[in-house]
Formats: C-alpha cells, sequence, structure tokens
C-alpha cells in the first residue's frame, strides 16, 4: 500500500463528520426559516384596520322632506334687455360686464348726426308754422272785427277762419315732428332704467346697431328667484306658500330655502312640465343669475336613517357599507330608498340601525371581518403605561 493511500483513509473520517454537521446546521437554519415564514404571514393577516374617530359615522335618524323635485335657474325678476331703437353706429360703451349702474347711468352712445338735423329741420318747421299760424289767427280777427261792422263779407270771414284752421292743424303736425326729433335724438343714449348690474354687453364701439338690436343687459341682483320645472303629474302636491329647500350650483353645501309664490296654469306642450316660482327668504339670495338650481318641495318630512353617497359603496343594483362593531369590519348590504336632492344623501330602508358606525369614506381594499383598531384608543393605551410608572 502506498503512503498516499494510507494518508487518504486517516484523513477521511474527519472530513465526513465536518460536512455532516455542516449539512446538519444548514438544515436547521433552512427549518427554522421555513417555519418562521407562516408566523410571519399569519401576523401580516391579523394585523387589524387603524382608523381614527373622525372616520367614521355614527348613524341617527334624520328629517327627510318629501315631495316633488324642482329644477330650474336662479334668474332676476327685475330685468331689461335694452335694444335699439334706432338704426345709428355705435359711438361708446361706458359700461363692462358686471359693473353696478344708477338709474340713469349713460350705458351706450349711438352716432346722432343725422338726428340732430331731423331735429334741427323740425325745429324750423315748427316755428314757421306758428308764424303762419298767428299770422292766419290775426287776419281772422280783422275781418271779423270788420264784418261786425258791415264792412267785409261773410265768405271773407269763412275763408280767413279755415286758413287759420289749416294753419293751427300745420302746426300741431310740426309740433309732433319735432316731439319725435327730440325723442330720436334722446334714443341715441342709452341709460340704465334701474339701479342694477350690467350682466351682459352685446356690442362695441364701432358696430352698427339696426333697430331692434340687443346692446346690453341690466339686471338687479337684489330680486333673484328661482325659477324652476316641475312634472305635471305631481302638480296636485304644489301648493303656494309651500317651503322649497334646493342647493344652487356653485355654492358647495350651502342650502337656499323659500316660499312657492306662483304656479303657471298651462304646462309645457313638449316636457310637460310646469313653471313655478320660487321667492328666497330675506336676504339670503344669491347675486348670481343662471346658476343651476335643484330642490324639493316640501309636501310633507318623516325621520328616517340617511347616508350620503360617499359612504355607500355600488355594484349595479346593489349597494353596501362597511359597519363597525365590536372591533370588527362587516360588510352589510342596504336597501336605499329615495335620493335628497337637498343634501346629497339617500334614505335607508333596511340593513342599517340607528346608533350603527360606518366607514365614512370607505376604500376598495377592505375585506369582510377585518380586525379594526381605533386611533385614538390606541394612543390611550399606549400613554397609560407612561403615566403610571410616573
Amino acid at each position: 500500500m502506498t503512503r498516499s493511500s494510507r494518508l487518504a483513509r486517516s484523513v477521511s473520517p474527519t472530513l465526513l463528520l465536518c460536512a455532516a454537521l455542516a449539512l446538519s446546521a444548514c438544515g436547521k437554519r433552512e427549518g427554522a426559516g421555513a417555519a418562521d415564514a407562516p408566523g410571519k404571514a399569519a401576523s401580516a393577516a391579523a394585523a387589524p384596520l387603524l382608523v381614527a374617530q373622525e372616520d367614521l359615522r355614527t348613524l341617527s335618524l334624520s328629517s327627510y322632506a318629501f315631495g316633488p323635485v324642482i329644477t330650474g335657474s336662479i334668474q332676476p325678476e327685475k330685468r331689461a334687455d335694452l335694444r335699439a331703437e334706432v338704426s345709428a353706429v355705435v359711438l361708446q360703451v361706458l359700461k363692462e360686464n358686471g359693473e353696478n349702474v344708477r338709474r340713469g347711468d349713460l350705458l351706450v352712445r349711438l352716432d346722432d348726426t343725422s338726428i340732430r338735423d331731423s331735429l334741427a329741420s323740425a325745429e324750423e318747421g315748427a316755428r314757421v308754422s306758428a308764424q303762419s299760424f298767428e299770422q292766419a289767427e290775426r287776419q281772422m280777427q280783422r275781418l271779423k272785427t270788420l264784418q261786425a261792422q258791415g264792412m267785409s263779407s261773410l265768405q271773407a270771414l269763412e275763408d280767413a277762419e279755415l286758413r287759420r284752421n289749416n294753419a293751427q292743424n300745420d302746426l300741431v303736425a310740426a309740433k309732433a315732428r319735432l316731439v319725435q326729433a327730440r325723442q330720436q335724438l334722446q334714443r341715441t343714449e342709452v341709460r340704465a332704467p334701474f339701479d342694477g348690474v350690467v350682466s351682459e354687453r352685446k356690442v362695441s364701439a364701432g358696430d352698427t346697431a339696426q333697430v331692434g338690436k340687443e346692446l346690453v343687459k341690466v339686471i338687479d341682483p337684489r330680486s333673484m328667484r328661482f325659477e324652476g320645472l316641475v312634472s305635471a303629474d305631481r302638480m296636485h302636491e304644489i301648493k303656494a306658500g309651500q317651503t322649497v329647500n334646493f342647493r344652487v350650483n356653485g355654492f358647495g353645501e350651502g342650502n337656499f330655502s323659500g316660499k312657492v309664490r306662483r304656479i303657471d296654469a298651462a304646462a309645457n306642450a313638449t316636457t310637460r312640465q310646469l313653471e313655478v316660482l320660487v321667492d328666497f327668504a330675506p336676504g339670503k339670495a344669491p347675486t348670481v343669475a343662471g346658476l343651476y338650481a335643484e330642490g324639493r318641495v316640501e309636501s310633507g318630512s318623516v325621520s328616517t336613517l340617511m347616508l350620503p353617497e360617499v359612504s355607500l359603496q355600488r355594484a349595479g343594483d346593489a349597494a353596501h357599507a362597511w359597519r363597525v362593531k365590536n372591533g370588527v369590519l362587516n360588510k352589510v348590504a342596504v336597501e336605499l330608498g329615495e335620493r335628497d336632492a337637498r343634501r346629497g344623501e339617500f334614505v335607508i330602508r333596511s340593513g342599517l340601525a340607528v346608533g350603527d358606525q360606518v366607514l365614512r369614506s370607505p376604500g376598495s381594499n377592505l375585506k369582510d371581518g377585518q380586525k379594526v383598531q381605533i386611533a385614538a384608543a390606541a394612543v390611550a393605551s399606549a400613554s397609560a403605561p407612561a403615566s403610571t410608572g410616573k
């Protein structure tokens, strides 16, 4: 036997023992790692959902007003569409959209060159007609005196009286032309008919304004009212004096209220809707015209559970909410009723009860049966040992 073979026999048991120990240690580490993985997954799955008290909504009974839905816009009762009454070129526009105006303020000035010439001609014609009438009147009075003395014939007096009457007619016609010319001159200056605001400017300097062309619109923002439409099928539920609660687009969550003033006697032939005029509560009307509004005429009211749309999750016709009870999150199917157009909330017919707590704005990664921990309670329990130690 060679020396190398004897050396291999003496070393091999030691190497085998070391290799076995190394493999055993690796197996233990791998086994420990494999055993820890399910524990971590279990702890991750058992991690509770941490929510703040502000994330929860406690259900209580709310007053729900039922009645016909009314939709429409906010419009001023006092408004004027100022149009051109003479054909002329626009020389100047003195007010812009949104500017306040007082009654009598000059808004638009039209070219009055030709109208001034017509006025001068009418004044001259009236002056000549007045002189002719005075002359005819004096001549008739002279002939009347002569005829009384027997120095003039009756025919001459009648002729003089006829000339006087014709001159008087001419004078009346001349005065009418003069008044018309002065009125035409005044119409070249478009003035505000009342205190208000310029809502729309239709022309600019240099435009040719034909008779009837719109120039500016003036509204009184203090005379706003809600001009709404209601389905004719529910007209029997509406009466003058009823309260109307509605929301106006552009005013966020703010609610407005008013009273029904008048209901039209005829429905629209195309839409079969009736126009209803609603007066705002004093001092509560918006000052912007044309805003969309939606609300409900209060025919009656009941107390019921209601939830805003943000607290609901919907899939087709089905709807559900996430209720927190005894520290557990549950997915609860709810049956929805009508929607309150004024507040944007739905009536809850079944599925939830008074006092239930639901998530205010649920997300999409929630799980039914998941544990829930209130953030405020967690903070209190964490601070308790510290105060005890002191």
